[in-house]
């Protein structure tokens, strides 16, 4: 197909329903009607002779074409918004979407509530938060900027490693005065345990004997949300297994006086194309900041329990349970 001929404004309808995940909030976002959109689509598709989007009543989803043409779109988007900044010597505020994928947990409670003050600097650069549990596919284009749990291998992705996560036992006060604390995790098979549904499967990484200890574990509460797990903590539900960072979110938490089970590293992660955008590199510059911050020490490699973190120099020597009396 002779590029002359290309319609570039299908192209762009297209870019604008893959990112909202739908006809009619496009149709809105775009001042058209539903039956227009679909028209253009449509037409995109018959011109490039492959199915781009399935349709369905929750939305639109991308075909594996689909993706590789929303790749080439948020570049020609990028090339358009260059010819324009640079033809006419613009001066103003960058401006436009980044989409981060990111687990349950980072995402809502330590990067969203930064958003605020990141917003104040950037007024127009709009983030869209997915919230996914496997690993977020930066490489096809479905999200921009993904955090990880895994290095990528693919030599098209770039990653930075952004920190660890520190795993620890957290209860409610009220739980511990009915049922003590334990002594060490493997006292847990006496305890209601919380987990998150991707710890049980991937708990023989974590510790010595862990393997032995999952057969004894009694699973009170298994769930794929972290703020469920939170939610059923603070209200006695039992022992859960959470990020040391949880401390200083979630204060009436009592974090128990046991080691680290498991130290999980994370990276960040984007293709030469998103770094290239001026909001793009503007976002990843801000991720990386908010996890090197003075209050992210969280994440740094050595472990520091969240009862001494006031006193993080101290924190910083090993760490040695105090004794506990039986019973």
């Amino acid at each position: 197909m002779s590029s002359e001929r290309f319609d570039w404004d299908n192209l762009r309808v297209f870019r604008i329903v893959a990112e909202l995940g739908s006809m009619s909030a496009a149709a809105t976002r775009l001042s058209e009607s539903p039956p227009t959109i679909g028209r253009k689509i449509d037409d995109l598709e018959k011109a490039l002779n492959t199915r781009l989007l399935i349709r369905s009543t929750r939305g639109v989803e991308l075909t594996d074409a689909g993706k590789i043409a929303l790749g080439h779109a948020h570049a020609m988007a990028e090339a358009a918004r260059l010819i324009d900044d640079e033809a006419s010597g613009k001066s103003q505020p960058t401006e436009g979407m980044i989409t981060m994928a990111t687990g349950d947990g980072l995402g809502p409670y330590w990067i969203a509530p930064r958003l605020p003050a990141f917003h104040a600097e950037n007024p127009r650069i709009q983030i869209k938060m997915n919230i996914v549990s496997g690993v977020p596919d930066v490489e096809s284009g479905e999200a921009d900027i993904g955090i990880q749990f895994t290095e990528p291998k693919s030599h098209d992705i770039i990653s930075r490693r952004l920190g660890t996560l520190h795993y620890i036992s957290f209860a409610s006060r009220e739980y511990l005065e009915k049922q003590g604390e334990p002594a060490s995790i493997f006292e847990y098979f006496r305890h209601k345990c919380i987990l998150h549904q991707s710890y049980v499967n991937q708990i023989e990484r974590w510790a010595p004997k862990m393997s032995e200890l999952k057969k004894m574990i009694n699973y009170a509460f298994v769930t794929n949300s972290a703020s469920s797990m939170i939610e059923v903590c603070k209200n006695g539900g039992g022992i859960a297994l959470l990020p040391s960072y949880i401390g200083g979110v979630a204060p009436t938490l009592v974090p128990l006086e046991l080691p680290e089970v498991a130290p999980i590293e994370f990276w960040m992660t984007y293709t030469e194309r998103v770094w290239r955008q001026p909001q793009g590199k503007i976002v990843l510059e801000w991720l990386r900041a908010i996890f090197e911050a003075e209050d992210a020490f969280w994440f740094s490699e050595h472990f520091i329990h969240p009862n001494r973190a006031a006193n993080r120099e101290e924190a910083l020597k090993p760490f040695t349970p105090p004794p506990h009396s039986a019973g």
